[in-house]
């Protein structure tokens, strides 16, 4: 599972224990919360977003009850697991000067931080992501979703497919792997469980290294965002309880069930969910459409921003 084994690496790593204390919550609303972004209370959770473009609100204090311009088709962009929105910035740049695109901190991530309630199910999750278009006043809207984001994206547009446009699924995880099998819970081994009390920044980087094909991808301002995003107050515990909860189920029934247009993009060098993962939803969505990227990894929105974005672009535009 991407992100959370190789953070299990980066506690493992040189057997690190040195105490990491969370961050001080406005220190890092200062640095990394600033307009656009707002916080807005959805279905009881704090829920950070960011939103640009042509019919976005003007200014951070119009937080709710924005009209969905229907010649201004909605974007809400879905992080991967131990992400933020921030991952998605330079593809938001270059979409907002068409759309109205919206990116959120998943509870349990960033600065949304945990769910009150608790619960990281799938089904709560769609809760949640329906709750806040409805706020937002938002009837339908193009999905476009990372890794465990991508799960989360498929999973909403199979149970309420009136409400998904299109849907854009960047190296979707859901189907069962080596370690994490339908029906059952993934083991959450000592070691990660440590991870709340010592996530040195040194060992973090380690562990996101293999999510890029090309080393140089991860730089120190990318490796201190995660590093400060996963020290924000209560998120490493809720990553914990995310996969604890993590209870995979078989997901041909949902996907059979989607009616959007779709777009598989997978890096060619993913070593996280392989590019082979891919004739998974194939199998299943036989009028998918798969563009893979050459030489990139789990990360292309990261890695190489403007290499998929052709294909995003026009896939988005009906071509």
């Amino acid at each position: 599972m991407t992100l959370a084994v190789l953070l299990l690496m980066a506690v493992l790593v040189g057997g690190g224990w040195l105490w990491t204390p969370d961050r001080a919550r406005q220190a890092l609303e200062d640095k990394y919360a600033a307009p656009p972004s707002r916080f807005v209370q959805v279905a009881g959770v704090r829920i950070h977003l960011r939103e640009t473009g042509p019919a976005a609100p003007p200014d951070a204090t119009n937080a709710t009850n924005v009209p969905n311009t229907p010649n201004v088709p909605m974007l809400l962009m879905l992080h991967g697991f131990g992400s933020s929105l921030h991952t998605w910035e330079p593809w938001a740049l270059a979409l907002s000067e068409k759309y109205r695109v919206l990116r959120i901190d998943l509870p349990g991530a960033g600065l949304t931080g945990p769910d009150p309630t608790g619960d990281y199910s799938d089904a709560r999750g769609v809760t949640l992501l329906l709750a806040l278009l409805d706020q937002l006043g938002v009837d339908r809207a193009t999905l476009i979703g990372h890794s465990m984001g991508g799960r989360l994206a498929w999973r909403f547009a199979a149970d309420q497919p009136q409400r998904v446009d299109k849907l854009v699924l960047v190296a979707p995880d859901g189907f069962a792997s080596p370690g994490f099998e339908y029906g059952k819970p993934p083991e959450v081994g000592l070691a990660l469980r440590a991870m709340p009390y010592a996530l040195p920044k040194a060992m973090l980087r380690m562990g996101l290294q293999p999510a890029y094909a090309d080393p140089k991808a991860m730089t120190d301002e990318l490796s201190t965002r995660y590093h400060d995003m996963m020290l924000a107050p209560g998120v490493r515990g809720a990553l914990i309880q995310r996969m604890e909860q993590m209870m995979l189920q078989e997901p041909t029934p949902f996907l059979k069930r989607i009616s959007a247009p779709t777009l598989l993009l997978w890096g060619e060098k993913d070593a996280m969910i392989p590019v082979a993962n891919a004739q998974d939803y194939l199998k299943v969505m036989p009028t998918a459409r798969l563009v893979v990227l050459p030489a990139i990894g789990h990360l292309p929105h990261e890695e190489t921003p403007a290499a998929a974005l052709p294909a995003l672009m026009d896939f988005l535009a009906g071509r």
